[in-house]
């Protein structure tokens, strides 16, 4: 689970939940016991925790990495090897390893378990324990760090419990649920509470793609990646975060809904990666005051800035300036809401999309183009504004500098002649904002690189590999 504190800054800490693709017969499926939601509270918890506990499991997480040595830059320095005994030859790296725990759930008979991102993304080893104490090793199927979610497996010689999925979309604010899992790595511990809002967005991380439950059970770090029970039994969510200022449980806690948990696990078991759907928009929310110089009575919408070349909604005559509304014949709140709804859409679908233009309303079809392909024109464009081919960091290596989510670029090509290039980058080195703007993908890179005019200077806070050592670097673009 994500622990944030005041400013939202995210505490890694671990997390599951599990696919309804897999709802066939399985052992956590107290639905046919429970036909509707008791109004006995005492006798519904104790029956979704009976049918339930069994398909959670504890997961033990090691991680190995390496950190520059931090003496190393004075490696030459006589006063500091005579007065602190520095040797004259220093490795230029120290092995480091961290173990961390959290819940998990079994999502079949095979052995497919659901997790977050943050648990298995970095792991170089993962243990997993049974209700029953047996234990197995773990091999990672894939990760998605979008959102936040990873399946491993474990090989077991017998059929495992495993739970099933309810449809989140259907969750109601008020309604009560259970949530299950290892908080302070106290095993198989049961909470209770209510869905306190649906539809948050923007908690943990501006550029991924979420749209959490919020609830006030009790989860701790630890508890995060367990399961978001209703009193049938049934997984709407998949515990994740908390918004917290001690560091521990105050009521507010973030769950993934299972739905779109489920379209994720299902292409991760069946392809490893997760393929989503784009059209080549920037977006942004609608306020009042925009909405009403468009002619809009409510700020409902998602406003286009601008539209990729080429790209699929250019191509269906899409523009700077429409107010998409309906996607799929669906309402659309905010930007948010459009972004989600294009990525679970699958790539080469024609999609029916109502947009506000001139004061009316206009229907397009626009044909669904792989979000692949706006990585490519992102390597592109950074290629020829900052002379540099880079890519995201991974959690591993964002942790490692001391980060407490993925953030910032590592570059892997550059032009000794380019902008970087000329300023002293080498390959390896990593750049973590540009202009005090925090660096979220590479999406985020183009549109602040977007905002610098040609010939103005910018100040870049980067990371050099050889050293391990965080400075600033001011560089112009052509």
């Amino acid at each position: 689970m994500k622990c944030l504190k005041g400013s939202l800054a995210a505490v890694m800490v671990i997390a599951f939940v599990v696919t309804g693709m897999f709802a066939s017969a399985g052992f956590c499926q107290p639905a046919q016991r429970l036909a509707g939601d008791p109004s006995d509270l005492a006798t519904a918890v104790i029956e979704v925790a009976k049918a339930c506990l069994p398909a959670v499991v504890h997961i033990e997480v090691t991680e190995r990495s390496e950190i520059p040595n931090p003496l190393l830059p004075f490696e030459n320095d006589p006063f500091f090897r005579h007065f602190f005994g520095v040797p004259k030859k220093m490795p230029k790296k120290f092995k480091q390893e961290r173990v961390g725990v959290g819940t998990g759930m079994i999502i079949d008979k095979q052995g497919h378990i659901l997790t977050n991102y943050h648990v298995a993304g970095g792991a170089s080893k993962i243990r997993v324990t049974l209700s029953d104490g047996t234990q197995y090793d773990a091999t990672v199927v894939g990760t998605d760090p979008k959102t936040d979610l990873g399946v491993i497996k474990i090989a077991a010689k017998a059929d495992l419990p495993f739970v099933t999925f309810g449809d989140s979309d259907q969750v109601q604010v008020g309604q009560w649920v259970v949530a299950i899992g290892q908080p302070r790595n106290l095993a198989q511990s049961v909470t209770q509470g209510i869905i306190s809002a649906k539809h948050r967005r923007g908690i943990t991380d501006p550029s991924s793609y979420e749209d959490f439950l919020q609830t006030d059970a009790a989860i701790n770090p630890g508890n995060s990646g367990g399961p978001l029970l209703n009193l049938k039994g049934q997984v709407i969510g998949v515990n994740s975060a908390i918004l917290s200022e001690s560091g521990g449980f105050e009521g507010i806690g973030f769950a993934i809904p299972s739905n779109m948990a489920v379209r994720i696990v299902d292409q991760l078991v069946k392809n490893g990666k997760v393929v989503r759907g784009w059209i080549g928009v920037s977006v942004q929310d609608l306020t009042a005051d925009l909405a009403k110089s468009f002619g809009l009575q409510l700020p409902k919408g998602a406003l286009i800035g601008d539209v990729t070349k080429d790209g699929p909604a250019d191509k269906a005559g899409l523009k700077r300036g429409d107010v998409i509304l309906l996607y799929q014949g669906k309402e659309i709140a905010d930007s948010s809401a459009l972004r989600n709804a294009v990525a679970n859409t699958s790539p080469g679908q024609e999609e029916a999309v109502t947009i506000w233009r001139a004061k009316k309303k206009e229907e397009l079809q626009v044909k669904i183009g792989n979000a692949e392909e706006l990585v490519k024109t992102l390597v592109v464009t950074l290629k020829d504004r900052l002379g540099a081919e880079v890519r995201p960091l991974t959690a591993q290596e964002s942790q490692e500098y001391g980060m407490d989510r993925p953030s910032g670029v590592r570059i892997k090509w550059i032009d000794p002649k380019g902008p970087l290039g000329k300023a002293g980058f080498e390959v390896g080195d990593a750049i973590l904002t540009v202009n005090v703007q925090p660096i979220l993908g590479l999406e985020s890179l183009v549109a602040i690189l977007g905002e610098v005019k040609p010939h103005e200077k910018m100040a870049l806070v980067a990371i050099d590999h050889r050293t391990g050592q965080m400075g600033n670097v001011e560089i112009e673009l052509p």
